[in-house]
């Protein structure tokens, strides 16, 4: 089975978390749509079908591919700490 790309794991799990956050604040039908694209889209890239069972896959996902990612950088000479801005 292919194995779906981090980053774009990561990116959906930051929508579906925004889309969660917005319509708990503010329910709208636009809003619902989005969030039922983003979970089905999810659901697929994770091949579950349950948005729980998929987000706890993602993680896990995400999880091992941060233990598996080449160790960083020893600090510059130049004063700089080493650690990745990206999060």
């Amino acid at each position: 089975m292919l194995e779906p790309d981090p980053k774009a794991v990561r990116e959906l799990l930051t929508r579906y978390a925004s889309l969660r956050i917005d319509q708990a604040e503010r329910p709208r039908q636009t809003t619902a749509r989005e969030l039922a694209d983003v979970s089905y889209t999810l659901c697929v890239m994770m091949a579950t079908t349950s948005v729980h069972d998929a987000v706890a896959k993602a993680d896990a996902l995400l999880l091992a591919k941060g233990r598996t990612a080449p160790p960083a950088r020893p600090a510059e000479a130049n004063g700089e700490s080493g650690l990745s801005l990206a999060v």
